[in-house]
């Protein structure tokens, strides 16, 4: 008997990965695949941990915004381009590494990113205050080292588990993105309180990138590329090019507008993300709540620390919930996991215009409905990916990720932050009888508001999504395998409730 081995997992007789819609063949079969080895369990463990490292860099200059600000004499336009050039250059790298991660091998890739990403935060602790332009080149190289990870390592997961199971692991690697990203407002603004000096927050993340690689390096086994255990895998592979995955992802709706959903979702996490903190301390400070940055050292970072918090916490929450709203109402409706990216994102654009418009009047009411704006938005972080991996074809999975990051980021968080900061700087020019603290608070108020436009339009695309997803996920799914000596008289049927995880209706 033929045996098909998945990776992290012992040989098994012939049998088609349940999340794809095909049933089991052999009689040893019960129904099941066998549970992931421990190894499977410690290689999550490591990628998680690295994904929290990953997204600590990613917010570690707006925690302390205001001193980069203070320290290299950069106005909001300006300030907001330093994301821009993250972004820019995450997203040119990252076709780049989907096309290796689908071809090469990942570990060695991975690697590779950590330590680009790692060696250049630390670096960029130590320029100097008259070099602006080396700074935003760091982060620009910051960015491209990320781009491996966040392209690669959801592929690795899809290939260690498998259905219910991979969905669950797709929830907690995605948890880790709310989480680092809170602890990287938290870390830094703690680090500038504790020191004094911005830089330092910066020397953190690299000794804990470092500890990461070599996690990654001893515990997380090499594995095959996305779609080895399936039996026309080899073939499909072989005649596929990156044209013709980008032909045939064009044509797939469901990718196509779920992709255009992140973006927006990409829009407001990355407009929001690098400015809140800063709108909250000008909020406060025409209280009187908090003394003005007006030096290196004198900047407040309160602001920060509690938007940190907040963005863990709903983050976790929003996360959880949205994985195990998505697992149980697909098994009675195969529309489920568009529908609630699209409650979430057409719900969070109220939330957070009430939370910019009440920050003047009081600002407990702004800390809460931006809680609540961040609960509904993250309750899609695990959803797209699994959306992404069940109506796009196994062999083309990693080219998938990297271009859904490339547009998301493109049209979504490489701009928003360098959008607003323009918004904002025109805005203070035209109001020429307000003080000036007041002046730079509305600038940024009124420039939020656009975020909740685009959080509408996205939610529309969601729910054009669900018009399309089932017709796409039975596209995707792949053939049967060959009959196993034995079997070649059953008829295999392939039943719409298996593509929706269903058992097949005898």
């Amino acid at each position: 008997m033929n045996e098909l081995v998945a990776p992290g997992l012992p040989p098994q007789s012939p049998i088609a990965l349940k999340g794809y819609g095909v049933i089991e063949f052999g009689e040893d079969d019960q129904g099941a695949r066998s549970p992931p080895a421990r190894r499977s369990y410690i290689a999550i463990a490591v990628l998680c941990y690295l994904n929290l490292v990953n997204y600590m860099d990613w917010f570690l200059v707006p925690g302390v915004l205001q001193h980069v600000q203070t320290y290299f004499k950069l106005r909001d336009s300006s300030a907001g381009l330093l994301h821009t050039v993250f972004i820019i250059c995450f997203l040119v790298a990252a076709p780049l590494f989907g096309y290796l991660g689908d071809r090469y091998n990942r570990k060695i890739i991975l690697s590779a990113g950590v330590i680009l990403w790692s060696g250049v935060t630390l670096a960029s602790s130590f320029i100097p205050e008259w070099m602006p332009w080396l700074f935003f080149i760091s982060r620009g190289l910051v960015g491209a080292g990320t781009a491996s990870y966040s392209t690669i390592a959801p592929t690795i997961i899809a290939d260690l588990f498998e259905k219910d199971r991979r969905t669950c692991m797709l929830s907690l690697f995605y948890i880790f993105i709310p989480v680092g990203s809170g602890l990287g407002y938290i870390m830094s603004s703690g680090m500038a309180m504790a020191t004094g000096y911005w830089n330092w927050g910066f020397r953190v993340t690299p000794c804990m990138g470092a500890v990461g690689l070599a996690f990654l390096i001893f515990l997380v086994p090499e594995s095959s590329r996305r779609g080895a255990t399936e039996p026309t895998a080899d073939k499909v592979r072989g005649d596929s090019t990156w044209l013709k995955d980008i032909s045939s992802l064009c044509k797939n709706w469901s990718f196509l507008w779920s992709s255009l959903g992140v973006t927006a979702m990409s829009f407001i996490v990355g407009a929001l993300g690098f400015w809140m903190p800063v709108f909250l301390s000008r909020a406060q400070l025409i209280h009187d709540a908090v003394p003005p940055c007006q030096q290196e050292g004198s900047c407040d970072t309160s602001n920060s620390q509690i938007f940190g918090g907040i963005t863990i916490a709903t983050g976790i929450f929003g996360v959880i919930a949205g994985a195990e709203a998505a697992r149980r109402f697909k098994k009675t409706n195969a529309m489920a996991d568009p529908l609630i990216c699209a409650v979430g994102l057409l719900t969070s654009s109220p939330s957070m215009y009430l939370a910019i418009m009440l920050a003047q009047e009081s600002i407990i009411a702004t800390y809460i409905f931006i809680a609540l704006g961040e609960f509904l938005l993250s309750l899609n972080w695990a959803i797209v990916t699994d959306i992404l991996l069940y109506v796009v074809k196994p062999t083309c999975q990693s080219t998938a990720l990297s271009v859904q990051i490339f547009v998301s980021h493109l049209f979504g968080d490489a701009g928003s932050p360098y959008l607003i900061g323009i918004i904002s700087s025109e805005i203070q020019k035209r109001q020429a009888g307000a003080s000036s603290y007041l002046a730079s608070f509305r600038s940024l108020q009124y420039s939020f508001v656009v975020c909740c436009f685009v959080g509408a339009l996205g939610g529309g695309c969601f729910l054009l999504t669900a018009l399309r997803i089932k017709e796409d996920r039975l596209e995707a799914a792949p053939p049967p395998p060959p009959p196993v000596k034995g079997t070649e008289n059953e008829s295999y049927v392939r039943h719409e409730g298996e593509v929706q995880g269903e058992l097949p209706v005898s």
